[in-house]
């Protein structure tokens, strides 16, 4: 593997435009992209609804194998894919880096823990579930109907066992019983918007607007209500990033989002 800094430089990234995480991956600050704004756009590719075959070869393989025969060709070519989830990896699914020549790496750190997006994603979902969950013990001021409650927890895990739970139970110090279950990480909506939002002001809009539940008079709650779409933001301050990689052959990739 080529060090971070030259897979950056390839892109006409400087060091100050990047956040090295160690010597092979990097975050890249989203100044770069303001000041990117006026240049000639380039020409997107997009790789998808490609079933798999039986050797693997499915999304990741044809957009990393495509990528890197365009910079054989000579062409200026960056890649872009989703970061792997854990729950898959460790399921029947496996990793999802590529496979065979068509990879991007490090392998080993890209598919587990990586720069810990997807556990930012997680706590700042689970925040809002947990400042849910503390309104309601405490008066409940909004009248939020337990009923009614829409957002579920998280977890980077396949356990069916956690998809339908009742939480709140152990007396009335516990908190308020009610359904609720466990969602993947990936499939959060806080994870959507992350890759939605095009700088953290934009984030912290789009957190205010989730809807939690409704009322006993039916009216929606929104995040705002609760007034903790700014802490969740600072919990994705840096998973806001993009990440910075690279394919065996030293093709600049972007792993980021779920």
């Amino acid at each position: 593997m080529r060090p971070i800094e030259e897979i950056g430089a390839a892109l006409g990234l400087g060091p100050r435009d990047l956040i090295p995480y160690g010597p092979t991956k990097a975050k890249i600050r989203l100044q770069v992209l303001e000041a990117r704004r006026q240049s000639p756009k380039g020409k997107l590719v997009v790789v998808s609804s490609i079933t798999p075959t039986p050797a693997g070869e499915g999304k990741t393989t044809i957009t990393i194998g495509l990528g890197q025969a365009l910079v054989r060709l000579g062409r200026r070519a960056v890649i872009a894919l989703r970061e792997p989830s854990i729950g898959p990896i460790m399921g029947v699914k496996g990793g999802g880096t590529g496979g065979g020549r068509a990879q991007v790496v490090p392998v080993d750190e890209i598919n587990l823990h990586f720069t810990g997006d997807l556990h930012a994603v997680a706590a700042a979902h689970n925040l809002l579930a947990a400042v849910l969950d503390n309104h309601l013990y405490h008066d409940n001021v909004l009248r939020i109907d337990p009923r009614q409650i829409l957002w579920r927890r998280v977890i980077d895990m396949n356990d069916r066992a956690l998809r339908h739970v009742v939480v709140g139970l152990g007396g009335r110090t516990q908190g308020v019983p009610h359904e609720g279950g466990f969602l993947i990480t990936a499939a959060s909506e806080v994870m959507a918007l992350l890759c939605l939002a095009e700088d953290l002001a934009d984030l912290k809009a789009r957190l205010r607007r989730i809807l939690v539940a409704f009322t006993y008079d039916g009216e929606p709650v929104l995040a705002e209500a609760l007034k903790v779409e700014g802490a969740m933001a600072a919990l994705l301050r840096d998973a806001l990033l993009p990440n910075l990689v690279q394919t065996l052959e030293g093709t600049p990739a972007l792993v980021h989002g779920g």
